[in-house]
Order: C-alpha cells, then structure tokens, then sequence
C-alpha cells in the first residue's frame, strides 16, 4: 500500500486541487462569449474585480490561499449567475464543489465590505440635482431623491424554527429594503429583514428613515407606493384620486416608481441565485443577506461599467409574495401638506 502513496502528487497534497490544475484555466484562453455564458461578465470586468479584490482575497490566513484571486471571483461569478455549485463549473477551473464553496464565501465577504463604496446617496449639489433632474425626465414627478421598494428572497429555513422569516406564501424568505435611481442603480440595500415582517414596518425600523429623517436632504423626498405611509420624505399615490390634478399625479407617481420594479428584475434575472429558479438560498439568514448584498454591489458596479442596464428576460419562479395591505393613510399633516402643494404646484 506504500506505493501508490508515494507516488501521489506532491502540489496536490501541500496546495490542493486548486492550486493544481490553476494554470488550465487562463483568461486570455477563452473568448469574452464563453466568459459571459459561463460566469456572466466578460474579460475586462473580471480584470477590474481581481484588482478591486485582490489584496482580500489573497489573506494568508485564508483556507483557500492557494486559489488565486482569479479563480476565485470565477467562482463566485458562476454561484451568483447560475445559482449552483455545478460540478462543470468547478472543473472548468480547476477546483472541487467544496472550494467553491469557500471561494463563493472569501468573494461574497469581500464584495460585502465594500458595500458603502458602491451603494451610497450622492452628496454634493450638483449631484443631487442631476438626480432629481434624471427623475423629473421620466413621468415630469419633480423633487425624486429616489425610488424605494421592497422585495423578497427566498432562503431555506434556518436551523432553529424561526417563524419570524416566515413570509405571506408561508416560504421562508429576506424582506429586502431597496432604493435606486432613475437610471436603476442602488442607492440603499437592507438585505437583511425577515420575510414575515411587512414592508412598512422594514422602513420604520430600517436605518434608511433614520437618515431621511435626520441628516438626508430636506429639500427632496422618495416615492413609494402604497405599502408605506406617507412622510415628509416619501411621497406615496392617492389612495382614491379624485381631480385631474390628483390623477396626473397618480400616474406620474405609478410611472417614475416603476423603476424600481425594473431594477429588481433585472437583478434576478443576472443573479440567478436570487431568483428562485434552482431552489433557495442554501445559507443560513445572515450568509444569504449577504450574497443578496454582494449581489447588489456588483450589480451598481455593472452599471457604472455600462454593463446590461435594464433587462427583459424571465426570471424563473420567484418566491415573492404578493402584498396584501391596506391603504397606509398618515396621520402626519405636515406630509399631507406636502403632498396637496405639490399637486397644486405640479399637477393641477
């Protein structure tokens, strides 16, 4: 039994298999068609995301130190775009379903904490006007910070009967808390709410009231639709309009909002591992909010890399619920004055 012992390969035994077969795969070998099929970006996008993440994914201290940031992001790529840990994948780069695995956590991790650089309100001026500018160009709704919304992601059900994720479907699902822009990036992702909790009470509990409501810009607001209660900074329809200024609101309200809409479908459909097609999200509740979060963070970087802005394509069975709610009417006057002005100014 001694020899075949001897006689196994040294690199495997010290590095694994990743480190192995790491110099089969090449990008420059391969054209940008199959990179895009296969991991969902083409060549120079990767380039961009091994210089972005390098230096995190090459921590010595890591068990997959042996696998190049490269393979690595190739990984990770290939989960998020086809939802799957197939073995072709892992053998078209050279490493097993299990260090896939741990790629998938090192890459996740590391778009993660980067998460602020990526998704941010803009803060100077000019910026903020051209945002507001970008908006009124779509419906003619004036003074559009941002389009929120909320959407669900179906998770398996975590360890301990936690009936809190537990949705509207009775699925297990994250209520993911979302603003974007008129152009669909992300401007705020909570990725983290359970599934049973209602999309008004993710805002009241969501760190995106606390800065509108102390340190966000006073002189815009959100839209959001029914689900949510009127504020003095989130802008929603009327529940029965009435005039013709009321109904021109409604409808350019309805109109600018769906942007939002838009930006999660476009999401799924480039993360298939959200989009409910192979099953839930295998991880516990905090692991998946954070693949939900990598997600978003490489969808704004897309974006800013002019990648696939908006798209049409269907996007398997998604496990959200559909809302069922009441007219969320505000008690807060100084919200309804802002409301009536703005469809006497704007509207009427």
């Amino acid at each position: 039994m001694a020899v075949p012992i001897a006689v196994l390969d040294c690199d495997l035994l010290l590095y694994g298999r990743g480190h192995r077969t790491l110099d089969r795969f090449k990008l420059e070998d391969v054209t940008d068609e199959y990179l895009v099929s296969t991991y969902g970006f083409p060549r120079q996008f990767i380039y961009y995301l091994v210089d972005l993440l390098g230096a995190s994914l090459s921590r010595p201290t890591q068990r997959s130190r042996a696998i190049s940031p490269e393979t690595q992001i190739l990984a990770a790529l290939g989960f998020y775009t086809s939802g799957s840990f197939q073995t072709r994948m892992g053998d078209a780069i050279g490493i097993s379903q299990a260090s896939m695995s741990r790629c998938v956590a090192n890459v996740t991790e590391a778009l993660v904490e980067r998460a602020s650089q990526f998704i941010h309100f803009p803060e100077d001026e000019a910026t903020v006007q051209s945002l507001k500018d970008d908006f009124y160009g779509l419906a003619g709704m004036p003074g559009v910070l941002g389009v929120v919304d909320c959407t669900h992601v179906a998770i398996k059900a975590p360890n301990a009967e936690d009936l809190s994720y537990v949705n509207r479907k009775g699925l297990h699902s994250l209520n993911c808390l979302m603003v974007c822009d008129a152009r669909g990036v992300l401007l705020s992702a909570e990725t983290h709410w359970p599934g049973s909790l209602p999309d008004y009470t993710v805002l009241q509990q969501a760190a995106l009231t606390s800065q509108f409501e102390t340190e966000l810009h006073k002189d815009g607001w959100l839209l959001g639709d029914s689900s949510f209660f009127l504020r003095t900074w989130l802008m929603t329809p009327l529940h029965i309009p009435e005039t013709p200024a009321e109904y021109r609101y409604n409808m350019a309200h309805s109109a600018t909002h769906n942007v939002i809409e838009r930006t999660f479908r476009t999401i799924r459909s480039r993360f298939r591992c959200l989009d409910g097609s192979k099953g839930t999200l295998q991880y516990s509740p905090e692991k998946s909010s954070h693949i939900i979060l990598a997600c978003c963070v490489l969808h704004n970087i897309s974006l800013e890399h002019g990648l696939d802005v908006w798209s049409s394509s269907a996007t398997g069975h998604v496990e959200q619920p559909e809302e069922e709610y009441e007219q969320m009417e505000s008690m807060d006057s100084e919200a309804c004055r802002i409301r009536q002005e703005l469809l006497l100014t704007h509207f009427s």
